[in-house]
């Protein structure tokens, strides 16, 4: 592992750890579906989703838990492959795989424990409310911008100067 990105494991684990403790801390202390307002244009609101992003397959009848749990498990385990031939160095690449592994674990135990995953950013203007989710979302979106900036931006950046 010393000679991978995967010696910042670390970064994976506190993204899972730290998902898990604000959904820990969402059911504990907000009543579903009743928003406790933040700041402007921003609520605490508990929601549950059996399906994927914006509530995807949601309806399936359950058979989507199983399969977003499968395709979870892929994708980590090509992640993990991915930064173990990874040069040993923290770059944006690194940095989003591991992102995007610690946010997909956090939604996955919760996928497998409680057959749903606990959302509860609202962001919202006037009556218009974008879809609720959490933190582990957060990661594999911030996670996915970082692949693609190293992809479309810094690599291309990294071969013309060398």
């Amino acid at each position: 592992m010393r000679n991978s990105a995967l010696r910042y494991w670390p970064l994976a684990v506190a993204v899972l750890v730290l998902d898990l403790l604000s959904k820990w801390a969402a059911n504990a202390y907000l009543d579903y579906g009743q928003p406790l307002a933040v700041l402007p244009h921003f609520n605490l609101t508990l929601h549950y989703n059996t399906g994927a992003a914006f509530s995807f397959l949601a309806d399936a009848g359950g058979w989507q838990r199983w399969a977003f749990s499968l395709l979870a498990l892929v994708m980590i385990a090509v992640m993990l492959w991915w930064l173990h031939r990874l040069p040993p160095r923290l770059n944006c690449e690194a940095l989003g795989l591991h992102l995007v592994i610690g946010g997909a674990a956090g939604n996955l135990l919760e996928r497998l424990w409680d057959g749903r995953v606990t959302d509860f950013f609202d962001f919202y203007i006037g009556s218009w409310h974008y879809a609720t989710f959490n933190g582990a979302d957060v990661a594999i979106t911030l996670g996915a911008v970082c692949l693609v900036v190293h992809e479309f931006i810094l690599r291309p950046r990294q071969e013309r100067s060398s």
